[in-house]
């Protein structure tokens, strides 16, 4: 299939991709606009008239800056995490030549394909036993052995792409095998430890199960927890719902701007010339 053949196809399955994850958008959206009688009546669908009612209670609301506060610790110390364990890691398996290399890997595959669900009662009785049930640092925890084998498989091929040449020129000079990680693998694997840190923030910012379950007390609640108890006894306000999810999208949208060339194109090679 010749390329002028292909650029329509793509175009359409680029167009439905659009549609399938952007109706859902506007229609958060616009529901957050909307009145709670507006929202219960079939005739406002789309024709209504906006009010910030929904987002003046938000913002109103001292959950949602505690909540907010706590998810950003909680994704950025997974994230820190997941990187410290993540780079030496992955960096050992990108150049030891050893027959333990693809059984580590298969482990970390294996991992992958389990269920989060069935880390529930080990985790919550692990971190029982650690005092560390209902603190920030037990979710983050929690949240980094979650995401560290994707964060390995991922950030290996990183690595694996810089030549050995350039080191072992270094050690010639006389650097150390420490300083040459240091001075020459993680500096030419900076975009890619940039792209899985910019991932593993997106990822852990919205995890939901670990933090509605590690976190007792619902005023340490993240905002994907805070989000799902709005909804009481006498209903769901749905307006308010939909605020919440609004405002606390607005950071990961900023974050996926920022990275969306680091996550589109990787490392960029041609480190030797």
């Amino acid at each position: 299939m010749t390329r002028q053949r292909r650029e329509p196809v793509a175009f359409m399955i680029r167009t439905l991709l659009y549609l399938v994850y952007g109706l859902p958008l506007l229609w958060i959206v616009l529901t957050s606009l909307k009145s709670q009688g507006d929202v219960l009546s079939s005739q406002a669908t789309v024709v209504f008239r906006p009010t910030l009612d929904a987002y003046r209670a938000a913002v109103a609301d001292p959950a949602l800056l505690d909540s907010l506060r706590q998810s950003v610790v909680v994704a950025v110390g997974t994230t820190l995490v997941c990187l410290a364990f993540a780079i030496p890691a992955a960096y050992a398996l990108a150049r030891v030549r050893a027959r333990l290399v693809i059984p580590a890997l298969a482990v970390l595959v294996v991992l992958q394909m389990v269920p989060q669900t069935a880390n529930l009662i080990p985790l919550f009785w692990l971190l029982s036993g650690w005092g560390l049930i209902d603190t920030t640092r037990g979710l983050v925890l929690a949240d980094a052995a979650l995401f560290l084998p994707w964060a390995i498989l991922l950030l290996r091929p990183f690595f694996g792409a810089i030549p050995v040449s350039i080191e072992e020129a270094a050690r010639i000079d006389g650097a150390a095998a420490v300083r040459a990680f240091r001075s020459v693998a993680l500096p030419l694997a900076r975009n890619g430890m940039l792209t899985v840190a910019s991932i593993v923030f997106l990822v852990s910012w919205g995890e939901f199960l670990y933090g509605i379950t590690f976190m007792l007390s619902p005023d340490k609640y993240p905002l994907s927890a805070l989000i799902a108890v709005q909804s009481g006894a006498y209903g769901v306000d749905w307006p308010a719902m939909m605020a919440f999810a609004v405002v606390s999208a607005v950071p990961v949208f900023v974050v996926y701007v920022a990275s969306f060339r680091l996550l589109r194109t990787g490392l960029t090679m041609g480190a030797v010339k």
